[in-house]
């Protein structure tokens, strides 16, 4: 009974912790805590959201598509410099500080030398969110590889397993639950890297929207923006968990029996 009461709490507990900050914000702006033209109300930022849904939803297009193309470059980048950094010690010595470096760089600092580099389109979006994306991958893989047993590729060997034999059947499998923890870090970055980019130079987007309501002090429509923005966020993260249920159905066995042995 105990285990069964931790379980329907532990479903509850996002809901209740989002209703408890909601009731703080609210109460904050009833009683004036904080200027109301700093911080609307819950109520109005809803009537804001209602009222813009439409034009968030045109500019959301604008940065989906950033975000999306370059989340899939950054994957596919990720997955060619892993295999080859696993596969050549030298090139892994070599490239991993470089990557390193690349993250410590503040995307608010690159941004405007992409769009002075690129123009005020959608290449220097896109390469920024490559930047931002591919490096959690990246590391969610070299982890998964390096975590192989040894025992068992030697095994493989023995049989007359090549590398990729090896690769396919060994090293990618065990990496997929660490690819797909990457990837979810990933898919939020993407949003914020896209909209980051918008602000520093662009004409469409939630980024450039954004821009506007500031410099209009509307600050309940900047919140409805925020707000649609972290939708949007779980969204995507949604997506990635469904699609990690679904190339990895051995998983949800394991988790579902778990979870029987804990009730």
């Amino acid at each position: 009974m105990t285990k069964r009461f931790q379980s329907i709490t532990n479903k509850t507990a996002p809901a209740v912790a989002i209703a408890v900050v909601l009731l703080i914000w609210y109460v904050c702006s009833d009683r004036e805590v904080i200027p109301a033209y700093m911080l609307p109300s819950p109520g109005q930022v809803a009537r804001a959201f209602a009222g813009n849904f439409q034009i968030m939803l045109k500019q959301a297009c604008v940065t989906l598509q950033e975000a999306c193309i370059g989340l899939l470059i950054g994957v596919a980048l990720a997955f060619v410099i892993a295999v080859l950094m696993d596969r050549f010690e030298l090139l892994y010595k070599a490239l991993y500080p470089i990557l390193v470096i690349t993250q410590t760089i503040p995307t608010i600092a690159i941004a405007p030398l992409l769009v002075l580099w690129m123009g005020f389109g959608m290449a220097p979006k896109i390469t920024l969110v490559v930047i931002t994306t591919f490096f959690p991958i990246v590391i969610g893989l070299l982890d998964g590889y390096k975590a192989v047993d040894p025992d068992t590729v030697n095994f493989m060997r023995a049989m007359g397993a090549n590398r990729i034999q090896i690769f396919r059947h060994i090293k990618f499998p065990s990496a997929l639950k660490s690819f797909y923890s990457g990837l979810k870090i990933s898919a939020s970055y993407a949003i914020v890297g896209a909209v980051v980019s918008e602000w520093l130079g662009g004409f469409e987007g939630l980024g450039v929207y954004m821009t506007r309501v500031k410099k209009a002090y509307a600050y309940d429509k900047m919140f409805a923006v925020i707000v649609f923005i972290s939708a949007i966020s779980l969204i995507l993260l949604g997506l990635v968990a469904l699609l990690e249920k679904l190339s990895m159905p051995w998983e949800n066995e394991n988790s579902e029996s778990n979870e029987r042995k804990r009730i």
